[in-house]
């Protein structure tokens, strides 16, 4: 009788995805109200952690070169919508036409956030006297982890609904982190960024891959 009073609770794992979306967007927003607001003991951090990976960037231009190869091709925006654009098609060539618009939906919302927040909140990029590398556009949030987690984030559940064994699936995930992890530190070692534009990029785009495959999993037939 007391079990059947006690509240039901939903453990599923589109429940654990909502709850995800909803911490990763509640301290998003957080974030970018202390951007927007110019909190001082941020922008004193922002500029502490900026200045010291710029003094190394600028000291060690062997392994800043290897940072700009590493988030100009391999973790740029542009490969990894390539890789995405792939997956589509291969969707596509399956008859999954419900995936594919989805996949192709939420990456295309991925970018339209991303743009629309930086002119809205307009923040300036990292300045130097002598730079190491350049980037156009607004500072907040970086598009480079935005565009990360939303597009190895998508192509992690399609590589998860395929079913594949422990030899796959882990390294995958492996990859996919070190990746995500990766490109925002590279923007910071680069001096292209401030460390809360890669945070808020990760947040934003792991609360969008969240809320996608939640949304999806409610809508599915």
């Amino acid at each position: 009788m007391q079990s059947a009073l006690l509240p039901p609770t939903d453990r599923s794992p589109r429940a654990d995805l909502r709850r995800t979306g909803v911490a990763c967007a509640a301290l998003f927003a957080l974030l970018l109200v202390l951007v927007a607001a110019r909190w001082s003991p941020l922008m004193r951090y922002d500029r502490w952690v900026a200045t010291g990976l710029h003094r190394r960037a600028v000291a060690n231009p062997g392994f800043t070169h290897v940072n700009r190869v590493l988030s100009d091709w391999v973790w740029d925006p542009t490969t990894l919508r390539a890789l995405l654009s792939l997956a589509v098609l291969w969707l596509l060539l399956r008859r999954e036409w419900r995936l594919a618009l989805w996949v192709g939906v939420t990456s295309a919302v991925g970018t339209l956030l991303q743009q629309g927040l930086k002119a809205a909140v307009g923040r300036p990029r990292p300045r130097w006297p002598d730079p190491v590398d350049s980037a156009h556009y607004a500072s907040f949030p970086s598009g480079h982890a935005l565009t990360a987690t939303v597009g190895l984030g998508l192509l992690l559940w399609l590589l998860r609904r395929s079913g594949p064994g422990p030899a796959i699936w882990w390294p995958a995930v492996v990859l996919a982190a070190l990746s995500v992890a990766g490109v925002g530190l590279t923007r910071l070692y680069l001096g292209v960024h401030w460390a809360s534009d890669v945070v808020g990029g990760w947040l934003l785009g792991a609360a969008l891959v969240a809320f996608s495959i939640s949304a999806y999993g409610r809508l599915r037939p």
